[in-house]
């Protein structure tokens, strides 16, 4: 047992072995589901034209230091999410090393 302060050093757990930050990943491929289809059409009219924007930012670097891309924990752990700004996100997974599957778009309450 690691004193008490000190953490144990793990290896980060990921399910992708070819997932890593410091190299660029384009995505060539990007599906919504439904559910985003509507999330995005009732989002207001410039967080849309953001979001849009960081799609593009996504598609050239999924890891591009400016979305903040990130795995999520607990229940959501097998999602990732990006930053459309400080306040929406953008729910996703991959499906492989080029492919993604967008879920929702819209503030926190889209982890719920």
């Amino acid at each position: 047992m690691p004193p008490i302060g000190k953490a144990e050093r793990r290896p980060f757990p990921l399910s992708l072995s070819w997932v890593d930050s410091r190299m660029a990943r384009p995505i060539s491929i990007v599906h919504v589901t439904p559910d985003f289809e509507k999330a995005f059409l009732r989002l207001p009219k410039h967080i849309q034209t953001l979001a849009t924007r960081k799609d593009q930012w996504f598609r050239k670097d999924a890891f591009d230091p400016r979305l903040r891309t990130h795995k999520l924990k607990g229940e959501l752990s097998a999602y990732w999410a990006y930053s459309v700004n400080r306040e929406y996100r953008v729910l996703f997974r991959f499906l492989g090393a080029s492919e993604a599957l967008y879920y929702d778009v819209g503030t926190h309450e889209i982890y719920r």
